[in-house]
């Protein structure tokens, strides 16, 4: 057994079922003994190695299991980083392996030579190490494990090419320096003091007009959230990554908050006298209510992430979960369930507002229509996957999320091109769910494209070959194009805007998959169905407006005069800007 050889039989040990990545001469030595031990553990080959970094962030979201990543020295390490800040910004449990030059050629500016540890030390901050000896496999490997997983974070490990042929040392010599570690992951209740217990309940209990704000920390406390809810009389807003956390069915729940958001969503944290929230980092304080107008109690399990986006009165350190059912008892029935009228009057009233909105004409579609026509279409236990863009603008807007889906995309760094992979990795670890992707063209182009390769190597394996990509082609890097006009009083600029028309559904028949063109919106139900039930993945390229706006739930005044200077300066799209906005406004839910 080598070096190589034991590495792939401590991941099968460590409960690793597949990897993700693109091979390289680097890390030869590794696939050669994944080859050997192929009825454990397989390889997974993507089209690029931020493809399979993407992969395993998204298997830690949807499965909560540790993801692995591994890809060759040089270029192929510096390709994960970007995939690797997705999973670190969310909070995803990850390990990359990568490969690195003969530890004879270090420091000599050895061909695909890189300081990896330098290169990583921020993306991998827990823990990177390079295994310099065979005797360092057995404690580098399972650090990275477990503090990927205690830490829910990326690690790195680093394997010169020479010490993955190198024979292995399963038993480190015992003696001093050496170090023995086991595998097995650890999980706790993590429980507040008493005493804060009771100050946030006695806080909960004061308030008059409750709001939750939850987000992807809440996942594993859906049960306890809708008992809060009921007790307090509240409603439930959703940060993005936490969108799947409750269906959109509750009455009380206001959907996506922030600039994606809903106007029940703004309206319920401005007149809210009390926040609680649970599991989120939501970033932006002017979509929060106003400091000092209300009171807040924090439930986080990361000590460092409580009171960051809000003062809160009350800082609750513990698990979602845990924290809620200790609090449950403590908390009083409110009698008085104005509020929550209001809020459930406030929703159905928006939802009228979204489905009028998506009727509107448009040249040629209406992009919110496909969504909307989507959403009551939508198979039980899907997997939703969107990019980052107006495609993620329509995701949080127009999709109703029912009980017993799942749903995420790039939330903090918010980088295109992971819903594709997202995908993908969804229909790996699922492969009787049907996973659903909403990508804007831009991302199809930049790299969705070549995983389109990638299912044409791997569906005829999968249980239920279905597996949906929507693009909604506007040719134009659209949110781009609407930030120039609403944050920057600037017009649209063609030159970097303006993309190619492509034709993906025939794009995808080339490959062997299925391809539908929607061109006309009396087609997009019919498409819709006979993709649903196709006998193959599907690629749906749906021809929609781009000047169809992206209206925030509130519209300031500097967004307003923003959006006029574009318009005053020559906008080549101002005569469409003008009769899809007027269209939007009218319908009301500004």
């Amino acid at each position: 057994m080598n070096v190589g050889d034991f590495i792939v039989k401590r991941l099968t040990e460590w409960q690793v079922s597949r990897v993700f990545g693109y091979p390289g001469d680097g890390i030869n030595g590794l696939l050669g003994a994944m080859n050997r031990g192929k009825e454990k553990i397989r390889f997974i080959q993507t089209r690029h190695e931020e493809m399979a970094a993407f992969m395993v962030c998204a298997h830690a979201k949807f499965t909560g299991q540790v993801g692995v990543c591994m890809a060759t020295s040089g270029p192929g390490a510096i390709h994960l980083l970007n995939g690797l800040y997705d999973a670190k910004l969310d909070h995803q449990p990850v390990v990359a392996i990568v490969g690195q030059q003969k530890r004879i050629s270090m420091g000599s500016n050895y061909q695909q030579e890189v300081d990896l540890l330098s290169l990583y030390k921020d993306v991998a901050a827990e823990y990177i190490q390079m295994i310099t000896d065979p005797a360092q496999a057995r404690q580098v490997i399972d650090r990275a494990f477990r503090i990927a997983h205690a830490e829910r974070t990326v690690t790195a490990v680093i394997i010169p090419n020479d010490v993955q042929e190198e024979k292995a040392v399963e038993e480190p010599p015992q003696e001093h320096g050496s170090v023995f570690t086991g595998v097995g992951y650890a999980n706790a209740r993590v429980i507040p003091e008493e005493n804060d217990l009771q100050q946030a309940a006695v806080l909960l209990n004061e308030g008059k007009k409750i709001a939750i704000l939850v987000g992807a920390g809440a996942f594993s406390a859906v049960d306890e959230i809708k008992q809060v809810a009921e007790i307090l009389g509240a409603g439930v807003a959703k940060a993005l990554l936490g969108k799947a956390v409750l269906p959109d069915d509750l009455p009380y729940v206001t959907g996506t908050i922030g600039l994606l958001g809903t106007k029940p969503s703004w309206e319920l944290m401005e007149g809210c006298d009390t926040l609680l929230m649970i599991g989120s980092s939501f970033p932006y304080a002017e979509y929060l209510p106003e400091p000092g107008k209300a009171r807040g109690v924090q439930i986080d399990i990361d000590g460092r992430m409580l009171s960051l986006r809000y003062p809160m009165e009350v800082n609750l350190l513990g698990d979602s979960k845990s924290t809620l059912q200790a609090l449950l008892p403590l908390l009083k029935y409110k009698e008085d369930r104005s509020w929550r009228e209001k809020i459930e009057k406030d929703m159905e009233a928006w939802w009228q507002t979204v489905a009028d909105r998506a009727k509107q004409d448009a040249d040629p579609i209406n992009p919110q229509r496909v969504l909307q026509e989507l959403s009551p279409k939508l198979p039980d236990r899907c997997i939703i996957t969107a990019d980052s863009g107006t495609s993620a603008f329509w995701y949080a807007r127009n999709l109703k999320i029912r009980e017993g889906m799942m749903a995420s995309l790039s939330g903090t760094l918010a980088t295109m091109c992971p819903a594709v992979p997202y995908a993908l990795a969804a229909k790996f670890a699922y492969p009787d769910r049907i996973p659903i992707a909403i990508v804007g063209d831009g991302a199809m182009q930049m790299l969705g494209m070549n995983e389109l390769i990638t299912i044409s190597k791997y569906w005829q394996e999968w249980a239920d070959p279905r597996l949906l990509i929507i693009v909604l082609n506007n040719r134009d890097l659209n949110m781009v194009t609407w930030e120039q006009r609403m944050q920057a009083g600037e017009p649209k600029f063609e030159a970097s805007q303006d993309i190619p028309d492509v034709p993906y559904a025939a794009f995808a028949e080339l490959l062997g998959l299925g391809g539908i063109r929607v061109e006309k919106p009396e087609d997009i139900s019919t498409a819709l169905d006979e993709a649903l039930t196709a006998d193959r993945p599907m690629v749906l390229d749906v021809l929609v407006d781009p000047n169809v706006p992206i209206v925030p739930p509130h519209i300031t005044m500097e967004q307003m005069s923003n959006y006029s200077k574009a318009l005053l300066k020559g906008d080549p799209d101002s005569i469409g800007l003008i009769r899809q906005t007027t269209r939007e406004i009218m319908q009301g839910g500004v």
